[in-house]
Formats: structure tokens, C-alpha cells, sequence
């Protein structure tokens, strides 16, 4: 088979809070009365690109403007930890191989490193990230299966070959451009994703200074395990539990969006950190040059607040700018007043909406006999990317897309087998060595999709209503995104029919519904909303009411909507949802009564419940719903998605 190659970007890290807290909660491994470790860090928008491909040795080019470097080595641990232990520029990328040889069955591999837009050593981990490059290299190209917490503990201990003594937080960049918090608890690190509500600008700037970080490693790891004095004691106090204080305070900005605090916040940790820790090694933590530009009335009238980075000390410095003029502004006063290289980072918001609920228990009864073996929302699709897959898979792909961090699917008691085998279990060597490198890819892309889904079991079929009900603990108390598990969409634009929603909810914060007009002789056969546009391209719409499946005479007299021309149209539900925590409230009221006369719990019920008392949003997507339900939907959704651009 061709030698497949594969691109990949591994950025580097900002640690916005919790300098020192890693190596300080890893000595709780010998006092268990230190505070757990807690830092906030972010993969930045620069840093490390390189293509990869297998090959019969170790080698690595450096293929940069004006530094052309090459290292060839044999895939053997001992030679790769000879050179690791040596230092250097490729001591990093050796430690890393000699790890990964030493405890995986792998060959060789080149890398060419074909951009750097990472500043090296200046707090911002290169090389951390040059070591993720390798753990994730070797991760893709044989199959490995290592999660992101295994490539970095990958990366971590490549580098402890090395003479360099990284932090565990370095390797934070394993996780991309996304801010995480970690905490460290002896030898055992955890990392959670945060969530954001509001843009933060930050800017950080080399102080073209300079900086010892193995004094200052050496002098603040005095302080560890047990404190003897005072000063030590100040120390293990700011990089514990005052630490923990401020990081848990952050994570409230972040979730708030509230960048004027979350600036504040970082002035103050400065203060702490000059007030109790820099005593410590006062010849490299005084740093002159780091204060004299945090006083810098300029500066300070353009930022929120600003601080150190990394081990601290004059080796850089992060602002977070009041918004992106000044992020701008201040970019440029840095780079043209002082002389400094500036760099943009941008944490952007996220959406409100982090869970999704798909229930796929029911049987397939209008498509059987293929239901006997196969259950309907595994039937396959070919999508625009050319591979053919699952029609629950399409679907979970655009809730990937979209943000979506957990997944809650309603399943049958009998079927959870069926989906762990599917969704967690990695293809075997003698399939997987076949695939193309699309395919070999995706497949990466599947199992990482099957970390984000959780389970729940619907023994009793009593309707929608009592499918979604199934879900409330999954949503605890949160807004979640409700989507058909025989439904495929294909949005008309770039914006996906799921991020369409989300937005549309973001802007209104009500329950919301998808739109999409259908004819009125067919509108007995959906759930059919009513209501007023609220904006003039026709798209909001505050709904009135939602009637499930009414007769076309009861559609024609009560459920027809005016457009601005005067026609009168008819909208049934599009086949998503977003609910809010008051839906999950009225479908345990609907629970406590006797079964409804139909058999079944609708959940059209509960939203007309909700709507009344609340309000409720329509929004009509700019798209197309495909079913798979019956077998002639089925028949026109293999042959008309994915072609419509």
C-alpha cells in the first residue's frame, strides 16, 4: 500500500492559571496534607506544523526558512534515549520515540516540521508540544488507540527522558485550542473542558528578557514536601488552597462570561504570587522587566488585567485586553513602543447547549424485515465525504460539529451490546492495515465520538414523550438538544440545521423548535406550530401553538401562519428540539397520571404545557430533514443526500 501521509497541528499552551500548582500537587505523593494542584491552561492559536509518514527509521527534518535541520536515528530505545538524555533540539522528539517504542509495537516514522509560528522557550511549552507532535504522530499512524490523556502522559515521560524537567500542565496542548482545568493529585492528573460564555481577548508578549527556570524550579521545590519556616509555608499555601480559590473563581468568569473579572482575577494572582512565592527565589522572581510593563498606564488602560507566564519572571507576560480594538491596539503598542513580539489569543464563547438526547429504542416496524438483523438508524447513507456510514453516525458527526460534548441515547435493554461494540472497539489490525488513510482516519473520528455517548434504557414502549422523559437525570437541569433517531439533515448553507438551532436558542433562551413549511394536505401527519414572525427575513417565530398531528380542516382554520405578502402557510416540526428543564418538569407531571387514552406520552404535550406558561421559539431552518422510516423515504434519502452541494 502507498505510504500514507497525514498533517497535523499541535499548538502551544498558555497557562492563564496555576503556575507551579503540577509538580507542587504531585509531592502529595509523600504529604498528603498538600492541597491538590488546580491550574487553568489553553492550547494558543500558534505553534507546530508537520506532515507525517511511517518510514524505516526515526527521522525528523526541520524544514524552516533559514534552518534546515535533519535527524536520523534507528527505532531502537537504546540509541533514541542516548540521544534523549543528551539534550538538544531533537532530544525531545527522541525521548518521546523511546517511550512510545519501549511500550508499544510500532516502526519507525518521519516527521517534517514545515512551519513554526511557536515562540520557543518563553513559557508557552514548545517543548511540550514538540513531544504531543510525536505521542500523536505514532498515535495516528499505528493505530494505538491512545486517548488524550495517553498522549500525554506520552509526551510527559518522552520529555522526563531529556534533560529538561517539564510540568505536567505542559502537555495540556494535547487537547488543541480549547481551555481546560487540571488538577494533580500525587502522580494522578485529571482534565475537564471549560465552558465559556463570553469572548476573552488575551495578548502575551516575550519580555525580551531573561529568566532562569531551573533556579526557579529548584529554589520553590525547597519549599516541598514538608515546610520548615514561614516563607515555605506561604508558598505551599499560594500554590494550594489560595490557588484553588482563584482557579474555581475563574472557572465562574469563564462560565459567566465576565472578562472585566476574570482580569481582576489575574492582577490579583500576580499579587499573591509576588507576595508569597517570589520571596522564595527573589533573584529571578523580582523581575523587574514583567512589573515595569504591568504598570504601564497605556497597557493598563487597554486590559482587564494582566500577569506572568509559565515559571514566571521576565520571560513573558499575558493581558487580557477589554475587547478586540484594544487587543488590536495594544498589539500594536507592544510591537512598535516596545519593541516586543506580541501575540492574539482568543478564547471565544461557547454555546449553552452541551448535551443532546437521540432515542433509537423503538423497533423499525415500517421497515422491516431488515429490522430483524439490522435496527433502522444503522441503515447506510453515503455522505459528502464519500464514506458510506450509519445514519446515526451522520447524525452524531453534525452534533460533533456543533460543540456537542455528551450524547444520551434511549435504547432497549437488548441493544447496548451493540453500540459499545460499534462505538468503542477498536477495529482489528488485520481490517484496519487495509483502509485508505480517509478511512484510517475516520476511524479515529468514530471511536472519539464514542467517548461522548451515554446510555439509557427504555424497557416500556409508552411513546416520544416517555422516550425523552427517560433522559431527565442526563439533563440535570440543563437546556438539551433533542434530535430523531431516523432523521438525517443537510443544511443549505455553511451553518449546520443543528448550530441553525442552537443560535436560534442563544439568542432567546425559550424552548425551541425547528421549522419547515409543508403542504396543508399533509400537515395531519406532523406536529404542526402556529405563530408571528418576529424579524423580517420570516425565520423567528414567537409560536402561538403546537397541535400534534391535527386535521387539515383544524390546520386550515387555526394553524395557518400569515407571511409578509399575505399567503398563508403551514410549519410542522423540522425534527429538532432544543428543551428546556420546564419540559422534563411537565413530562413528570404527564408520568404521574393514569396513561393517557392513547397508550402513549406525547412529547407535543409537554411542549404546548410549556409554551403556555413560558413561551416557546420556532425557527425555520434553512435546510433539509431526511428520513429513514419507511421505505419509500429511505429509497429518496440514499439518493438525494449528500448530493445537494
Amino acid at each position: 500500500m502507498e505510504n500514507e501521509r497525514f498533517e497535523l497541528f499541535i499548538p502551544g499552551r498558555l497557562c492563564i492559571l496555576g503556575e507551579h500548582s503540577d509538580w507542587a500537587g504531585a509531592n502529595r505523593v509523600v504529604n498528603g496534607a498538600i492541597p491538590q494542584g488546580m491550574a487553568i491552561v489553553s492550547g494558543i492559536e500558534q505553534g507546530i506544523h508537520a506532515w507525517i509518514e511511517k518510514s524505516g527509521e526515526f527521522e525528523v527534518i526541520s524544514d524552516l526558512p533559514g534552518e534546515q535541520l535533519e535527524f536520523h536515528e534507528k527505532m531502537s530505545v537504546q540509541e533514541l534515549r542516548k540521544t534523549a538524555v543528551e539534550g538538544g533540539y531533537f532530544s525531545y522528539m527522541a525521548g518521546t520515540a523511546s517511550y512510545i517504542k519501549e511500550h508499544y509495537h510500532v516502526g519507525g516514522m518521519k516527521i517534517v516540521i514545515d512551519e513554526m509560528t511557536l515562540p520557543m522557550k518563553k513559557g508557552l511549552s514548545s517543548s511540550a508540544a514538540i513531544c504531543v507532535l510525536v505521542a500523536k504522530a505514532f498515535n495516528i499512524l499505528y493505530g494505538l488507540n491512545m486517548s488524550t490523556l495517553g498522549i500525554m502522559q506520552a509526551a510527559y515521560r518522552g520529555e522526563q527522558r531529556t534533560p529538561s524537567r517539564c510540568g505536567r500542565l505542559d502537555q495540556a496542548c494535547a487537547y488543541g485550542v480549547k481551555p481546560v482545568v487540571m488538577t494533580f493529585d500525587g502522580s494522578d492528573v485529571e482534565v475537564e473542558r471549560l465552558t465559556v460564555r463570553g469572548n476573552f481577548y488575551w495578548v502575551f508578549a516575550n519580555l525580551n528578557a531573561s529568566k532562569d527556570t531551573v533556579k526557579i524550579l529548584g529554589d520553590l521545590g525547597k519549599c516541598y514536601p514538608f515546610a520548615q519556616n514561614e516563607l515555605e509555608r506561604g508558598v505551599q499555601e499560594a500554590l494550594g488552597i489560595r490557588n484553588q480559590e482563584i482557579i474555581r473563581r475563574a472557572v465562574g468568569y469563564f462560565e459567566s462570561g465576565d472578562a472585566e473579572g476574570m482580569g481582576k482575577l489575574l492582577t490579583e494572582a500576580q499579587k499573591l504570587f509576588d507576595e508569597q512565592v517570589a520571596p522564595a527565589c527573589p533573584s529571578q522572581l523580582a523581575a523587574p522587566v514583567l512589573h515595569g510593563i504591568l504598570r504601564d498606564p497605556t497597557i493598563r488602560a487597554l486590559t482587564w488585567g494582566a500577569k506572568g507566564v509559565g515559571s514566571q519572571g521576565d520571560g513573558t507576560v499575558q493581558f487580557l485586553a477589554k475587547d478586540e480594538a484594544a487587543q488590536d491596539e495594544l498589539i500594536r503598542y507592544l510591537t512598535a513602543e516596545k519593541e516586543m513580539e506580541a501575540y492574539r489569543f482568543t478564547i471565544r464563547q461557547q454555546r449553552k447547549v452541551r448535551k443532546a438526547v437521540i432515542p433509537v429504542a423503538g423497533f423499525g416496524t415500517r421497515v422491516y424485515p431488515e429490522t430483524r438483523m439490522i435496527k433502522k438508524e444503522f441503515f447506510p447513507v453515503a455522505d459528502r465525504d464519500g464514506l458510506v456510514k450509519p445514519a446515526l453516525l451522520v447524525l452524531l458527526e453534525e452534533l460533533d460539529r456543533a460543540g456537542i460534548d455528551k450524547i444520551c441515547l434511549v435504547i432497549g435493554e437488548e441493544e447496548q451490546e451493540m453500540y459499545r461494540r460499534y462505538f468503542e472497539m477498536p477495529l482489528p489490525m488485520e481490517h484496519l492495515q487495509k483502509l485508505s488513510r480517509q478511512m484510517k482516519s475516520y476511524e479515529d473520528t468514530i471511536l472519539r465520538i464514542g467517548k461522548k455517548l451515554q446510555y439509557v434504557i427504555q424497557n416500556e414502549r409508552k411513546g416520544f414523550g416517555h422516550a425523552v422523559y427517560q433522559c431527565r437525570e442526563f439533563a440535570g437541569g440543563q437546556p438539551v438538544l433533542l434530535l430523531l433517531g431516523d432523521t438525517i439533515y443537510e443544511s443549505d448553507g455553511d451553518c449546520s440545521c443543528v448550530e441553525q438551532l442552537l443560535d436560534a436558542y442563544e439568542k432567546s433562551d425559550k424552548l425551541a423548535v425547528g421549522l419547515a413549511e409543508v403542504a396543508l394536505e399533509r400537515a395531519e401527519k406532523y406536529g404542526i406550530l402556529t405563530g408571528k414572525w418576529e424579524d423580517a427575513a420570516e425565520r423567528f417565530m414567537e409560536v402561538d401553538a403546537i397541535v400534534e398531528k391535527p386535521s387539515v380542516q383544524t390546520a386550515q382554520e387555526s394553524l395557518s401562519v400569515t407571511m409578509a405578502d399575505g399567503e398563508k402557510k403551514y410549519f410542522m416540526v423540522f425534527g429538532n428540539y432544543v428543551l428546556t428543564p420546564e419540559v422534563f418538569e411537565e413530562l413528570g407531571n404527564q408520568m404521574e397520571k393514569e396513561l393517557v387514552p392513547s397508550g402513549e406520552y406525547q412529547l407535543t404535550d409537554a411542549l404546548e404545557a410549556v409554551r403556555s406558561r413560558h413561551g416557546m421559539i420556532g425557527y425555520r431552518i434553512e435546510g433539509t430533514a431526511y428520513d429513514i422510516g419507511n421505505p419509500l423515504v429511505y429509497r429518496k434519502t440514499v439518493a438525494e443526500f449528500g448530493m445537494g452541494r
